[in-house]
């Protein structure tokens, strides 16, 4: 008995040290689980630190889009717009009117910060209340800003309207009465583009919010008026300037957030077909003028109006020159249409590079999988190809470009029909795997050909530390950008694409991806034309100053100023075997033309800008203002400001801000909207409450365990 009653005595003594060491491990277990979460409960509370931190007095009012339980509230202001445009030749005259109706019985400041085409000249600013017409006028920027401030502080109704980028606005308006409507008229004149024998008007009405790479700074600049939903990074100080709220149309009054759009042509020409991907069209003839309006009534303001137009067969243009005059002064603008060279295609490194972050989720995702399964089809035997998707961080399917055999193929169309998109948008990285990613970043063999296209909505912040990156790890490559979704952001795209040495080209809908796409492929493997040399009469001042690369089907477009319209104008460039090519214009055959200063003075301000650029300077600031001034250009250092001179808010009455949201792009997901969050700091104290019992309960088990 003393034997069976000291076997259970050891028996028990080893389950009690089994408890106590399962015990120790289940309390390690929890030790670790609980520092973790802490750990990552502290990597949230940035975040919603930026979230709840309040707006400075000035933007307050950003605040009352919510209500005490943190729910989306419809904006006091109503928003109507409406697109008049004349095309004639190959430029656009744009009357843009928006409509701001206080439906509060608070007095309004409106802010809306609004796309315009990536190369658009705002040129006259109107704001009309009531009967009366207010005339703006083109100022320095600081003393626009400074103009409209005292206006806004003093009672008096003023409009300020800015360039945050070259296709990005901001229009600020002051004191609207409740009850009632300001209007702001804008001017501004944008190139017509023609490609492969089409002529394309394209009209932003919405923009995809944007991703703002970099490390949060702690305080906005004292220069910079915050009004967006996105904090100053390193990478864009100017984050909150261009990251309006994004909403639906039903967060917004029914009539809010329409635009009537009219577009009269003067072709001069007949047409063979006027057709739209975005819209319907009602299209009304008369002799050489036809006037186009989508289909039914004002179209909600979320995606891009997209007009194209093609001459009849004979009528298609091989050459053209413009004529204009302006305070005394000429100003010519050409285009040439270089002719088929017989070249044969050159074996290919072709590498694609599609987005697949959250702003391409929904259709353009599906659209992007689509133009990248077109893109495969055109491969040639004897090319090579890799495919590369990014968000946060990139992935190349491949680990170098590899034949474009049948099992590489298939394979590739496998991978690209599961690609998903969620995420960041880090280009910088992508770019740099696709740009440096043929024979370790050597120049490409001889013999071939290297080309990457860039598959994006563009909806970055950060664009002119891209276009450097472009240009320091291009080489001899060429970089194509397809722009993917119903608003992508055209000015980076073109631009990369320009830095790039290649073409863009925009997709915007499911039913558009094959006549884009088809020419942009047709393109890349036609020959290009290079060394191109303009020879005006003596001294002419022309711009682009070097004209770049030319494709099948790509006209050159140059403007110059100081010369009359005589004379003759010689365009010439080599070909892949050598042979030059040339082609000569009589400037005395010049067409009348308006705008064409403008265009030349744009042309210029672009040209300074990219010299800064090239040069890693500051921009030449005191020309490009004395530039825009003299042509009454909005610029990065100009603005227009319109001030009424009498008063109507008496100084004790209080003004709110609210700024105007833009709407969700058409195809995208709900993950991009972006509402303004609430005003109280509750998130932020439950994150710091939720760390705080997660350390003490950490510190309390330590204490347990030491005492132990």
């Amino acid at each position: 008995m003393k034997d069976v009653a000291m076997m259970l005595s050891l028996n028990l003594l080893r389950m009690d040290r089994n408890n106590i060491r399962a015990s120790r491990r289940l309390r390690r277990l929890v030790e670790g689980i609980t520092l973790w979460l802490a750990f990552l409960m502290l990597l949230f509370v940035q975040p919603l630190y930026a979230d709840a931190a309040p707006a400075d007095d000035g933007e307050a009012g950003l605040l009352r889009f919510v209500d005490a339980n943190g729910r989306y509230q419809q904006p006091a202001l109503v928003l109507g717009s409406q697109f008049d445009v004349t095309v004639s030749g190959m430029i656009a005259q744009t009357r843009l009117v928006r409509r701001f109706r206080n439906t509060s019985n608070q007095w309004q400041e409106g802010v809306f910060v609004f796309p315009l085409p990536d190369k658009a000249s705002v040129n006259d600013l109107a704001m009309v209340v009531g009967e009366r017409r207010i005339e703006g006028k083109v100022r320095p920027r600081l003393a626009a800003r400074k103009e409209y401030a005292r206006a806004k502080q003093t009672g008096r109704q003023a409009v300020n309207v800015e360039q945050q980028r070259p296709n990005l606005f901001t229009a600020r308006v002051a004191n609207i009465p409740p009850g009632e409507t300001v209007t702001i008229d804008i001017a501004y004149q944008q190139p017509v583009q023609y490609r492969n024998g089409i002529f394309e008007l394209r009209l932003p009405t919405t923009l995809t919010p944007r991703y703002m790479p970099g490390p949060p700074i702690a305080e906005a600049q004292p220069d910079q008026w915050q009004s967006g939903w996105a904090l100053a990074t390193q990478s864009v100080p100017d984050a909150g300037a261009i990251s309006p709220y994004t909403v639906t149309p039903a967060d917004v009054a029914p009539d809010s957030h329409r635009a009537d759009i009219d577009v009269v042509i003067h072709a001069g020409v007949p047409l063979s077909s006027i057709t739209s991907p975005s819209h319907s069209l009602d299209t009304r003839r008369d002799g050489g003028t036809v006037r186009v309006s989508p289909s039914g009534h004002a179209v909600l303001m979320d995606q891009d109006f997209v007009l194209r137009w093609q001459p009849a067969q004979d009528y298609a243009p091989v050459a053209a020159v413009f004529h204009d005059r302006f305070e005394g002064e000429d100003y010519l603008m050409t285009m040439v249409l270089p002719g088929k060279t017989g070249q044969k295609p050159l074996p290919r490194d072709l590498v694609f590079v599609i987005d697949t972050s959250g702003s391409m989720a929904g259709e353009s995702i599906r659209q992007a999988r689509s133009a990248l399964d077109r893109g495969l089809a055109t491969l040639r035997a004897g090319d090579r190809f890799n495919v590369i998707q990014f968000n946060s961080q990139p992935h190349a399917l491949f680990m170098e470009p590899v034949a474009a055999n049948a099992n590489n193929l298939a394979r590739a169309q496998r991978y690209v029909q599961n690609l998903s998109a969620d995420g960041g948008t880090e280009m910088a990285s992508a770019l740099a795997l696709a740009l440096g990613s043929s024979a370790a970043g050597k120049e490409t063999e001889a013999g071939r050909v290297r080309q990457v296209v860039f598959m994006t909505d563009g909806a970055v912040g950060n664009e002119a530390a891209l276009f450097r990156q472009i240009r320091a790890q291009l080489g001899s490559q060429r970089l194509f950008t397809v722009g993917i979704g119903s608003a992508p952001n055209q000015h980076f795209m073109r631009e990369a694409a320009k830095w790039g040495r290649g073409t863009y080209t925009s997709v915007g809908d499911p039913s558009d991806l094959e006549g884009p796409l088809r020419a942009l492929f047709a393109a890349m493997s036609s020959p290009v034309l290079t060394d191109i040399q303009t020879s005006w009469p003596a001294g002419a001042e022309a711009y682009p100053a070097r004209p770049g690369d030319l494709f099948q089907g790509e006209p050159l477009i140059q403007v110059a100023k100081g010369i009359p319209a005589s004379g003759t104008l010689t365009v010439s460039g080599l070909s892949p075997d050598g042979e030059r090519w040339s082609r000569t214009l009589d400037l005395q055959q010049a067409a009348p033309a308006q705008g064409l200063h403008r265009r030349w003075a744009r042309a210029r301000i672009d040209s300074l800008l990219d010299q800064a650029e090239l040069s890693n300077q500051e921009p030449d600031k005191a020309e490009i203002t004395r530039l825009a001034m003299a042509h009454t250009l909005a610029s990065p250092y100009t603005s227009f400001v319109a001030v009424d001179t009498t008063p109507v808010r008496a100084a004790d009455v209080p003004l709110e801000s609210q700024s105007v949201p833009t709407l969700l792009p058409k195809g995208s997901q709900a993950g991009m909207l972006r509402y303004p969050q609430t005003a109280t700091l509750a998130p932020l104290l439950m994150a710091i409450g939720l760390v705080g019992v997660m350390f003490s309960l950490a510190i309390a088990l330590l204490r347990r365990r030491v005492m132990a």
